[in-house]
C-alpha cells in the first residue's frame, strides 16, 4: 500500500487537475492520453496545451488503469521529481563565476537505470550539468534517482527541445565538444579533455547522431583489444569522465 502511495505521488489524475498543472507550468515529463477519450474533454485539454511542449503519448485505457483505479477521465500526467534547468543559463552562470564548465550531453539514452548510474558517476567526477533532449530520452524518475544514489538531486539536469542547437550554443560559449564514438580514429588517451569541455555520449542502440558528431570539435574512442569491442554506455561514460579528471589532476 505504502509503495503504491509513493508511486501515485508522481502522477496527476484527471483532465481538470492536469490542465491546472499545465497552466502553472509544472515540471511534467509526459502526459498519457487515452485513445478515443471523451471528445469534449480532449478539446478542453488540447486548448490548454497550445503553446506548450509537454510530450504526449496516446495509450489504451488498460495502460491508465494499470497506473491507478482513480477517476482519471482518460488523462494522467507524470510529474517530474526534480526541477529541470536551462543549459544556456547554466553555462553562462558557471563562466561568470569563473569556473570551467564541465557538461555531459546524453544523446537519447533511454534506459532509466543507465541514466541514473551515469548521473551518479557524473556527480562523482565533478560534472556541472547533464544535458538531455526533451523527447526520446530517459527522464528523471524515482527509479533513476534511486539508481543514481541521490546524485540527480545534486547535479543540474537540463532539458532542451533541440539538442543540436543547445550543443552549438555552449560550443560558442567556449566549451570544446568531445564526441565519444567507436567510429572515431583518435583514442581516448590522445584526446585533450582539460578545460571547458562538453562530452557527448550516444544512445544504447544507435550511438551519437551524425549531426552531433559533425558538430563536435573532436571525436574519440575507447581502445578495446577484446573481441566483443562493445561497452555498456554507463561503463563507457565512467571511463571517459575519469580520463578527464585524471588529465586535470596530472596536467597532461
Amino acid at each position: 500500500m505504502e509503495r503504491n502511495k509513493k508511486r501515485e505521488e508522481n502522477y496527476i489524475f484527471g483532465v481538470r487537475a492536469v490542465i491546472e498543472a499545465v497552466k502553472a507550468d509544472k515540471e511534467i515529463d509526459k502526459i498519457l492520453i487515452q485513445k478515443g477519450m471523451n471528445k469534449e474533454l480532449f478539446m478542453e485539454l488540447k486548448d490548454a496545451l497550445k503553446g506548450k511542449n509537454y510530450p504526449l503519448q496516446f495509450v489504451p485505457i488498460e495502460k491508465l488503469r494499470s497506473i491507478t483505479d482513480q477517476n482519471h477521465q482518460g488523462v494522467i500526467a507524470i510529474s517530474s521529481p526534480i526541477e529541470y534547468y536551462n543549459i544556456e543559463e547554466t553555462v553562462e552562470a558557471l563562466i561568470e563565476e569563473g569556473k570551467r564548465p564541465f557538461v555531459l550531453v546524453l544523446d537519447r539514452i533511454t534506459d532509466v537505470r543507465n541514466f541514473g548510474a551515469i548521473a551518479r558517476t557524473a556527480e562523482c567526477m565533478g560534472v556541472d550539468a547533464i544535458l538531455i533532449p526533451s523527447k526520446g530520452s530517459a527522464t528523471v524518475t524515482p527509479d533513476a534517482i534511486k539508481t543514481s544514489a541521490g546524485a540527480l538531486n545534486r547535479i543540474k539536469v537540463c532539458k532542451t527541445e533541440n539538442l543540436k542547437d543547445s550543443v552549438f550554443y555552449i560550443q560558442q560559449c567556449g566549451l570544446r565538444i568531445v564526441a565519444a564514438t567507436e567510429k572515431a580514429s583518435v583514442p581516448l588517451y590522445e584526446t585533450n579533455l582539460r578545460g571547458n569541455v562538453a562530452v557527448i555520449m550516444g544512445s544504447e542502440k544507435d550511438g551519437i547522431t551524425s549531426d552531433l558528431i559533425n558538430l563536435s570539435d573532436i571525436a574519440c574512442k575507447i581502445p578495446m583489444p577484446g573481441e566483443i569491442a562493445s561497452l555498456n554506455v554507463g561503463v563507457a561514460t565512467g571511463m571517459i569522465l575519469y580520463e578527464k579528471v585524471r588529465q586535470e589532476l596530472h596536467g597532461i
